[in-house]
């Protein structure tokens, strides 16, 4: 990877939710995205909506210094077809390739979206030196979800604070609660953002074990965005945090259903 390539437009994309959500940035600016709404089409429509993505962006493959690619959690099917068209791309275009975590993306949108549109009191919470969580939230069935913890600080530091992972929406908010209330926490707000139509009874379930403690917990409903994906990615690359074209995979956080009883298949045969 060359200096270049930190100053060239990053193509980014991810495909783990409903939403084909893409993105061409250079530096903080925003060049173009798109979002289309097909889950069942990702793998019909990504290609033909990159290109005219970098078409409409002025952007040919040539000017492009890297890629990024949300590989997952999420959709199974999704999270193949984007992973597959990064690698595929990458490795014909030669460019550094960037995997970014679909739910940190979506945690990272979330709360960016959130302070544009309620600053004043986000900068209420900032100065009083609290830091807020944002809990993303896909849904995983069966009354799980996709989810991981994420922080934002005061000094507006971000990091991760519980890994990716597949939970039952129940003992996620119990364990989220119990974590809160531990002094060291120093947390004043938490988001739970995402597909919410599903999970908003236990979503308001932990507002209600934190409130004594002073947590405000607030509920955003939010779609990924592409553009994040690409910030995240554009961080990762210039930190030299890059994926190997060929081995990148996603990030299932738990066995298929195939993949399972292939598993235990293969238990019963052994001698």
């Amino acid at each position: 990877m060359t200096e270049d390539n930190r100053k060239q437009p990053i193509l980014a994309f991810d495909t783990s939710t409903a939403a084909l959500a893409a993105a061409i940035i250079s530096g903080d600016e925003v060049l173009g995205e798109i979002q289309s709404f097909a889950e069942r089409n990702h793998s019909v429509y990504i290609v033909t909506h990159l290109k005219q993505l970098l078409a409409d962006c002025g952007v040919t493959e040539e000017l492009l210094g890297a890629i990024a690619v949300g590989n997952g959690p999420g959709s199974y099917t999704g999270m193949r077809i984007a992973v597959s068209a990064a690698k595929t791309l990458a490795w014909v275009w030669n460019k550094p390739l960037i995997g970014v975590s679909s739910l940190e993306a979506l945690a990272y949108g979330g709360w960016h979206h959130a302070a544009r549109d309620e600053s004043a009191t986000l900068a209420s919470v900032q100065q009083e030196g609290s830091a807020e969580w944002v809990l993303p939230i896909m849904d995983a069935r069966r009354g799980q979800v996709y989810t991981g913890g994420y922080i934002m600080t005061a000094a507006g530091g971000w990091s991760q604070f519980a890994e990716d992972r597949i939970v039952l929406m129940k003992d996620w908010v119990e364990h989220v609660a119990a974590l809160a209330a531990e002094p060291s926490a120093n947390v004043a707000r938490i988001w739970v953002a995402g597909d919410l139509s599903l999970h908003e009874a236990e979503a308001i379930r932990l507002r209600q074990l934190v409130e004594e403690a002073g947590i405000e917990v607030r509920l955003l409903t939010y779609e990924l965005e592409g553009r994040w994906v690409a910030q995240l990615g554009s961080e990762k690359l210039r930190n030299g945090e890059l994926s190997d074209t060929h081995m990148l995979i996603p990030n299932y956080t738990q066995l298929t259903e195939a993949e399972r009883l292939l598993s235990a298949k293969s238990v019963e045969e052994r001698p």
